[in-house]
């Protein structure tokens, strides 16, 4: 766990020319507030022929323009029992305009067994407004990881705004245990048309897919579970 730890302030500190770079933009004028914020991304259920599960995807931060402290969290839930969770804490600092540096922690708490990983990661704002988040995991053993994702909003008015997003995940080894083969794992792709009551509260309807792929797909199927889903959404996106 030290390794990991000692591994991801090695690898931020690889970026004195960015952070440099940063400064020259990030203006700081003697008003720099204290400031959170708590955002239910993804909360919904997913309907399709078997279980009707609670899928949620949420954030949080706190702290100033340059500095802040995140947390990242996904869940799945059948019956009202966890099946799948994970937590992210992540130290983040702007290197660019809309553009963060972070780097922590991240721990699988669901399925067993559970997983430590050390993060470094950049989350912002792409051209054309794609919002992207993609990190590198490097685990205990020597595993690794590689997640993006990136999502974009369409407004047909102020209120209506169609949101497509996709996630794709790499993992570098074998780990049966978890479930997961090397190269390419999986791929999730979504539609979400939501309608915002206020900009801190909207519905949504949408249409989720999953696919796995290469030796994760061969993982599940062995174990007799389908490696692709497609679900009818409905949920709630809010923050705070």
């Amino acid at each position: 766990m030290k390794n990991i730890i000692a591994s991801s302030f090695t690898a931020y500190f690889l970026f004195p020319a960015m952070l440099a770079n940063a400064e020259e933009h990030i203006h700081d004028h003697g008003d720099d507030p204290l400031v959170t914020k708590v955002m239910f991304d993804q909360l919904e259920f997913h309907h399709n022929d078997g279980e009707n599960p609670l899928v949620g995807e949420a954030q949080a931060w706190i702290g100033k323009d340059v500095n802040k402290f995140w947390l990242k969290t996904d869940f799945e839930q059948r019956d009202g029992k966890t099946e799948e969770a994970e937590l992210q804490a992540l130290y983040s600092r702007a290197i660019a305009p809309y553009w963060d540096l972070q780097m922590g922690i991240r721990q699988y708490i669901k399925p067993a067994p559970t997983q430590t990983w050390g993060v470094i990661g950049v989350q912002g704002l792409a051209p054309y407004f794609f919002e992207v988040d993609t990190a590198v995991f490097i685990g205990e053993s020597g595993n690794t990881a590689l997640r993006f994702s990136a999502e974009y909003e369409i407004l047909f008015t102020q209120q209506l705004i169609l949101s497509p997003e996709i996630e794709i995940n790499f993992y570098g080894q074998n780990n049966r245990e978890a479930g997961t083969g090397s190269g390419l794992s999986d791929i999730t792709a979504g539609l979400r048309l939501r309608y915002e009551i206020k900009r801190e509260f909207a519905p949504y309807i949408g249409v989720n897919w999953n696919k796995q792929f290469g030796r994760t797909a061969d993982i599940t199927e062995d174990k007799g579970d389908a490696t692709n889903d497609t679900s009818l959404v409905v949920g709630v996106r809010m923050w705070f």
